[in-house]
């Protein structure tokens, strides 16, 4: 049995690993990994050169269930902060970025963000954060 732990990983008990067999291709017999970046690998150039041209070319930046302690997404705050543009954060706990974030919400993002798209089904257009929190919504 897994316990899911609040960074998205999970605790597994040894005993629990005596049956478990790694997903294998049946064509070349190799190891079936996800198209995720795990935790100490590195993130494919190619990704990262999107992802630094989106940036550049973004009004602002919005982090969501993330502390930054890794760099990978810590330069992104870094890059925005520099480039004058707003960071705005929804998380709960502090992150490393949070002497660069001009609005930080704390809150799960999980019941945060589908108020959102709720309210925005709705209206069609979002409500400045200010009436958000005046109406007791955060």
């Amino acid at each position: 049995m897994a316990t899911p732990l609040p960074d998205g990983d999970a605790q597994v008990e040894p005993e629990a690993l005596e049956d478990f067999h790694l997903p294998w291709c049946p064509l070349c017999n190799g190891t079936l990994m996800p198209d995720v970046v795990f935790f100490g690998d590195n993130v494919p150039p190619p990704r990262t050169a999107c992802a630094l041209a989106q940036m550049e070319a973004a009004d602002g930046l919005l982090v969501v269930g993330s502390s930054l302690m890794v760099y990978s997404g810590f330069r992104f705050c870094r890059l925005a902060a520099e480039s004058g543009k707003p960071i705005a954060a929804v998380n709960l706990g502090s992150t490393r970025a949070d002497h660069l974030i001009s609005l930080k919400l704390e809150a799960s993002a999980e019941a945060l963000l589908p108020r959102v798209v709720q309210r925005l089904r709705a209206d069609n257009a979002p409500l400045p954060i200010s009436e958000i929190k005046e109406k007791g919504e955060l």
